[in-house]
């Protein structure tokens, strides 16, 4: 089964609907597993096998610090590869980003440790962790625009909700296989995983992305050219370099693509990685937080991570109803409220805890599910995969790179309340409101011109 563009270029070679959507979601699922298995490895094991001994926090923040690295590499892979993408097509660009994604991922579950090789150990955990990011810079922006490009008319912030579930579906499979792991091999200590773990099992999950990569390989190889791609070769408007061309007609879209996405990510980083540390610390500890042991703080995140699946695709027919921009400023204005009751959420025991995790999380997917259609709507077809790439991961360094960070630097100026991270998230949200209100609605343009 076959269906025509937006445009309604009838005729037209297409992607059945079932492909689209399974290329779109399975890559940045995989895309997404890698990241949350590296990001559930910071916390849990990288503090206790890169770095040196004696200064937990420091070890911790190092950890987040090489974590936040990769949000550097995210715009060079946005660049690199909407290069390829706005001149060589979406299929053979996404390709190459899932293969540099797996293979990076596959060998950090090779990498000796600081005991074994020193300060070496770390140095090339950065190496890898920037080739994911370099990836993951390409890799987004193509799965979104294989679903936009290709999807019915009045559907495409449907079918843009397609990649964005990729998010949730990545964390349950990534901390899921880090649970079972954990189960197989108890520790005694619930602040700290088992020897077994800390020797060997956690470097099942990363050399496990190899089988998921080939899975992804298979479907993305059968994808054809979206139209709107085609479109723009026949009519001779790819351009020689796309990135002069998209920072010299739309940088306006650039600067504000690139705050649209600030809220969500912060909010992504502070629910997914911030939380897991809070979570676990002890009232004890030199940094205070709830004191859960590790396995019932991540069943806890994967029962809020499934409100953030069933919210992301819920946001689909809600930015068709009410526009994107309409949708996305009442949420954004959700993340605001969310952000000034923290203190009072966490401090109502185990439910507050679950609530606030419920609440963080359906607010994210109705924050990220939209970003499918809007990003690659603010850009036309010839620099789309540049204009796109680069807004979505610009913002990661200001989000997502510094978020972790500064909510430790936050949760430690506060003794261990989580009141001013709460602040920073409100805050952010503050920038990204003001970037909706200055925008414009993108769900009538045409997707191919």
């Amino acid at each position: 089964m076959s269906f025509t563009s937006a445009a309604g270029h009838a005729g037209a070679v297409a992607n059945p609907r079932s492909r689209v959507i399974l290329a779109s979601l399975i890559g940045t699922t995989i895309e997404f597993y890698d990241f949350y298995v590296y990001a559930t490895a910071a916390v849990l094991v990288f503090p206790h096998l890169f770095f040196p001994p004696g200064n937990d926090t420091t070890a911790l923040l190092a950890s987040f610090a090489i974590f936040g690295a990769a949000m550097v590499a995210r715009p060079l892979g946005a660049i690199f590869f909407g290069h390829l993408g706005d001149k060589r097509g979406r299929k053979v660009t996404l390709v190459g980003a899932l293969l540099t994604m797996g293979i990076a991922t596959f060998l950090i579950g090779l990498l000796p440790t600081f005991h074994q090789v020193g300060w070496f150990a770390p140095a090339l955990l950065v190496v890898m962790r920037l080739a994911q990011g370099f990836a993951l810079g390409g890799e987004w922006s193509g799965a979104a625009l294989v679903a936009t490009e290709n999807a019915p008319p009045g559907k495409r912030a449907v079918y843009g909700t397609f990649p964005q579930l990729g998010a949730p579906l990545g964390f349950i499979l990534a901390n899921g296989l880090f649970l079972i792991i954990a189960a197989a091999l108890p520790s005694d200590d619930p602040t700290r995983p088992s020897n077994a773990f800390l020797e060997w099992g956690w470097r099942i999950p990363f050399l496990f992305s190899i089988v998921m990569v080939a899975v992804g390989l298979w479907v993305r190889l059968h994808l054809v050219e979206s139209t709107a791609f085609k479109k723009t070769v026949t009519d001779g408007k790819v351009h020689k370099l796309p990135l002069a061309l998209v920072f010299r007609t739309h940088f306006r879209q650039l600067v504000l693509g690139t705050f649209y996405m600030l809220a969500t990510y912060v909010l992504f980083y502070l629910m997914t990685t911030f939380s897991l540390s809070y979570g676990r610390a002890g009232t004890g500890a030199a940094l205070p937080g709830l004191g859960y042991d590790y396995t019932t703080f991540v069943l806890m995140m994967i029962i809020g991570v499934v409100f953030f699946g069933i919210f992301t695709l819920l946001s689909g027919p809600w930015a068709e109803r009410w526009g994107r921009r309409r949708t996305l400023i009442a949420v954004t204005l959700a993340i605001i409220v969310f952000g000034l009751t923290w203190v009072p959420m966490l401090a109502a025991g185990p439910v507050g805890v679950m609530a606030w995790l419920i609440l963080g999380f359906s607010l994210m997917g109705m924050t990220f599910g939209p970003m499918g259609a809007l990003l690659p709507e603010l850009f036309p077809a010839n620099v789309r995969y540049t204009g796109s790439g680069i807004a979505y991961n610009v913002s990661s360094i200001l989000g997502a790179a510094v978020a972790p960070f500064i909510a430790i630097a936050l949760w430690s100026w506060g003794g261990g309340s989580p009141f001013w991270v709460g602040i920073y998230l409100s805050a952010m949200a503050g920038l990204t409101l003001i970037a909706l209100l200055l925008g414009s609605e993108t769900r009538d343009i045409d997707i191919e011109a």
